[in-house]
């Protein structure tokens, strides 16, 4: 006679199985974050080692500061060229994947796999292949269209490829979550809409969209997060915050006057104002797409 195992109900247990991820949340994530908010009171010098008592000191810098401001503005743009064309993509992409027949597994790896590349491996690549000079896109593009690319001297050049190889970087992400959503819709759903006559672009925005929208959602928050955080070795090896701070966006700014200026005290107010930045534009997102997302029957 077989017995049901009892429920887990010790809760000393709990806690000892819990500890090895509470210490990490604290070592690397609590006391990081509440250290970072401790020297944004302070002006430093010397990477830290001398420091001086200056309030909101910092902040008020960063407010009247115009070429932070520069830096605010350019980087929500980039932030929603980035969001808004990487969904965009990765949809068309994931609705000519899930339609496919034939070599549908062939076509989803060659579609995922920028992002297996470490983003330092992917800026280098790119640049290499959009090089003004040298490199091989750039050449074709200029001997069979009038277009020419100078992106190290033209600064909307430079923010557009960089929003384009930050784009390509995240496409594979989105991929793979996509194609699972869009295989987890019912087929007889598929089947009565391709009955009724309905096309592929009102069948994915009728039809589609509105089963997967939870993934959407989830996707816009964590393309958000990429926008905001993720790029900077995109931005540090392909642009280094140029031309005339096109690409300075405030995750490079923050890292320039942390280690190359070592103000410690104001980078570490920059930190805090994006932080805040991003959970404030997470939670608009959330509270806006929620109406619009379905979570089970």
């Amino acid at each position: 006679m077989s017995t049901q195992p009892k429920p887990f109900d010790s809760t000393r247990q709990a806690a000892l199985l819990l500890l090895p991820t509470v210490v990490v949340l604290v070592a690397f994530l609590y006391y990081p974050g509440l250290e970072t908010f401790r020297l944004s009171l302070y002006k430093t010098l010397f990477l830290g080692q001398q420091t001086t008592w200056a309030g909101l000191g910092n902040f008020a810098e960063l407010a009247t500061s115009t070429a932070y401001r520069h830096s605010f503005l350019v980087t929500i743009l980039f932030a929603v060229v980035v969001v808004a064309g990487t969904l965009a993509a990765s949809l068309a992409v994931s609705y000519m994947l899930f339609t496919v027949d034939v070599g549908s597994s062939t076509y989803l790896v060659a579609a995922i796999w920028p992002y297996a590349l470490p983003p330092a491996v992917a800026a280098i690549l790119l640049n290499f292949l959009l090089h003004p000079n040298l490199g091989i896109f750039t050449h074709y593009l200029e001997a069979f269209t009038p277009f020419t690319l100078d992106w190290f001297n033209d600064g909307p050049q430079a923010f557009a490829v960089v929003a384009i190889v930050a784009i390509w970087k995240q496409l594979g992400y989105n991929i793979i979550f996509l194609v699972a959503a869009l295989n987890n819709v019912p087929e007889t759903l598929t089947e009565s809409a391709k009955l009724d006559g309905v096309g592929h672009l009102r069948l994915l925005s009728k039809v589609y969209l509105p089963l997967i929208a939870p993934t959407m959602v989830f996707l816009v928050v964590m393309n958000t997060i990429y926008s905001f955080f993720s790029t900077f070795p995109l931005v540090d090896l392909m642009t280094s915050g140029g031309p005339g701070d096109a690409t300075n966006f405030l995750i490079f700014k923050l890292y320039r006057d942390a280690f190359e200026f070592s103000s410690l005290g104001l980078a570490s107010a920059e930190s805090v104002v994006l932080f805040v930045l991003v959970a404030v534009l997470m939670y608009v997102q959330i509270r806006v797409t929620e109406g619009y997302a379905h979570y089970g029957a």
